[in-house]
């Protein structure tokens, strides 16, 4: 049990680590650049919306089959 509450801490250290970084990273302006030149061809920043409109067919609860 002491071995996996080792790991899970090491694991936990990690995840934060990562968090951080990814953090300060997307906190800088001039590094943004890139990834919404990418969000820009992915197509996710345009107000794009459309109605759509679905229809079923249920089946009739009354019809007694």
């Amino acid at each position: 049990m002491k071995t996996f509450e080792r790991l899970l801490i090491k694991v936990i250290i990690i995840q934060l680590a990562c968090l951080f970084f990814f953090q300060f990273l997307l906190s800088r302006e001039d590094q943004i650049i890139d990834l919404t030149k990418l969000s820009r061809y992915e197509g996710v920043t345009s107000n794009n919306y459309t109605k759509i409109i679905e229809t079923f067919n249920g089946t009739d609860s009354k019809s007694g089959d």
